[in-house]
Order: structure tokens, then C-alpha cells, then sequence
């Protein structure tokens, strides 16, 4: 009985592990068919992921689609809750097999190969957040989390990207991403894709930053020059 039991412990707690592998970020580089060099990276925080592709070089903004997932085994579940490129599939399950190692990940039938960019570390704002709120002129303006309209940002270890998106009628509004560092209670993003506007490619926005009640407060001047003062919190 004994035996049995230790067994199934360390089955399970294989699983654990295997699930626990995905989390971070990922990334392939591959030619279209029209011969242009891409790069797809994809973020997988606990529960929520996005997967965006962009120009290798230039920078420039192919696709992006995200939203929740599980893994069970080597299957994994995604519910789609944007997708610049179909809307259609937004509400959608989508399932396909998957084989992960601790430094690739691969979709069975899909010749392209992701390799592990980062594990989740260090990521000190790892997680998918929500906007949650504002301050402006001292007071705090609440934002309904439970509303259809998002703007979501996903963190790995080293990885952003924000995404804002309206569950309800399928609309995607934009989305923007790269790499980003926190020292000192600075946050850094260097921007390496910006669906709205590539001039904003290859620019480093600081702000500061810190976490008050579990909520990240992010302030600074935004990619126009304006003030903000934007308050985000961990999704369930």
C-alpha cells in the first residue's frame, strides 16, 4: 500500500512539475511564405498566455491571440479572448498536443520549434495583471474588472506585453511588447513591437513603480509624454 501510494505521489508531482515548465516565455524564429524573417513569442504566466508575432528585424506587427490555458498531460487547453488576426475565434477552445522539455516547446504537427527565452525569473512583476484603476489629480478612479473591454499585460521573467481587447464583441484595439528590467523601483520597458505605431520600435520607457495592497502602482510619463499614474492587479 505503501509503495502505491509513494508512486502515485510522484506522478503526480511529475505533472506538477511538467505544468510548472511551461510558465515563462518562449520564442521561434522562421521565414514566411513570402520569404520575411519572423520571430513568435509567446508568455505563459499561471494561468493566462499570449502569443504574438512580429517582423525579426524590423520590428513590425504581424499577430498576436491569447487568453487562458491549462496543460493535462501533454494537452493543452486554450480558451482564445483575443485574436488580432480572427476574431471569429474569440470565445473558442482550441486543443492540441504539446511536447515540452525544460528548454523547448513544440506543437505536435507544427514543424516550428520554440526555445525557452526565461522560467518566470527573475520577474519581479511576473503575472497576468488588469488595469484596475487610475490616479489622477489625487483621486483614484476604479475600473470594473469584470467589464468586457480589457487591457491585460502579461509578465515572464523578462518578457511584457500589454494587449487591450473587448470580450464581447470580439474587437481588438492594440497591443505592444519586449523585454523589461525593475531596479530600484524603476520599470523599464524596451519596446521591440508596437501594433499602433512602429516608430515607437526600439524605445526604453521608464517608470516608476511599487506594489501597494498587492496592486502594482506604474507611474511615469507615457510613450506620448503624458503623466499617468495607472494602478493594475493580478487576474484570477
Amino acid at each position: 500500500m505503501k509503495r502505491i501510494v509513494l508512486i502515485l505521489f510522484f506522478f503526480i508531482f511529475s505533472i506538477g512539475l511538467h505544468a510548472q515548465s511551461i510558465v515563462g516565455a518562449w520564442e521561434s524564429y522562421y521565414t514566411s511564405k513570402d520569404g520575411e524573417n519572423l520571430r513568435s513569442v509567446v508568455i505563459f504566466s499561471e494561468k493566462y498566455q499570449v502569443a504574438t508575432t512580429y517582423h525579426a528585424t524590423t520590428g513590425e506587427f504581424k499577430n498576436t491571440n491569447g487568453g487562458t490555458w491549462s496543460l493535462s498531460g501533454d494537452t493543452m487547453t486554450e480558451k482564445i479572448e483575443f485574436d488580432s488576426q480572427n476574431p471569429d475565434r474569440v470565445g473558442t477552445e482550441v486543443t492540441f498536443a504539446v511536447v515540452a522539455t525544460e528548454t523547448t516547446l513544440s506543437i505536435v504537427g507544427n514543424e516550428n520549434q520554440f526555445k525557452r527565452i526565461d522560467n518566470g525569473q527573475p520577474g519581479k512583476l511576473k503575472g497576468a495583471w488588469l488595469m484596475s484603476g487610475r490616479i489622477r489629480n489625487g483621486e483614484t478612479q476604479n475600473r470594473d474588472m469584470e467589464s468586457p473591454r480589457k487591457t491585460m499585460k502579461i509578465l515572464s521573467g523578462t518578457r511584457f506585453q500589454w494587449i487591450a481587447y473587448n470580450t464581447d464583441t470580439k474587437e481588438f484595439m492594440g497591443t505592444g511588447g519586449g523585454t523589461y528590467t525593475t531596479i530600484d523601483g524603476t520599470y523599464t520597458e524596451n519596446i521591440e513591437f508596437f501594433s499602433r505605431d512602429n516608430s515607437r520600435i526600439g524605445a526604453a520607457l521608464q517608470f516608476n513603480y511599487e506594489i501597494v495592497d498587492g496592486n502594482w502602482h506604474h507611474s511615469g510619463l507615457s510613450s506620448k509624454g503624458d503623466p499617468i499614474h495607472e494602478i493594475w492587479s493580478l487576474r484570477k
